[in-house]
């Protein structure tokens, strides 16, 4: 009977092991600055831009704030708002992956929007874009955004 008391309490210590002491303070966050570059389908520089995103509370909702292209574009003079979305693949030891999407509306001039659609994978979401809108405003390449 003692044997199967201590076969008993190693098993259920192995279990409680196996499952592992997580804590969400380990959580991967796509919240924080963020620097983007993106490339046009012919390999040159299009545009570059910083920016703040938060994750939404307990979801996978992204807003940005503190949009700042620092390349000139007269695509998004002023002004804008941005939106987007994670659907995360992994989330294990710290490590984020999975799916990204972010939307930017311009401000100035009205019409202008830039779709990005990534892979996020720890600090860094690669991908690629579409800029649909007036005046020229249109374009697509590839894109890497670097949590700063």
């Amino acid at each position: 009977m003692k044997q199967f008391g201590i076969t008993a309490v190693l098993t259920l210590s192995l279990i409680l092991l196996a499952c592992g002491g997580g804590s969400s303070s380990n959580s991967p966050t796509v919240s924080g600055n963020w620097s983007a570059t993106l490339t046009s389908a012919d390999g040159t520089p299009a545009f570059a831009f910083t920016s703040s995103l938060t994750q939404g509370s307990g979801t996978a909702m992204v807003t940005g704030t503190n949009l700042t292209f620092t390349t000139s574009t007269d695509c998004f003079t002023s002004g804008g708002t941005e939106t987007g979305s994670f659907v995360l693949s992994g989330n294990f030891n710290g490590n984020m992956t999975g799916a990204f999407q972010l939307t930017i509306t311009s401000g100035t001039p009205v019409g202008n929007t830039l779709a990005l659609l990534g892979t996020v994978n720890n600090n860094a979401i690669t991908g690629t874009w579409t800029l649909t809108g007036n005046g020229g405003c249109t374009g697509s390449g590839t894109f890497t955004f670097t949590k700063m």
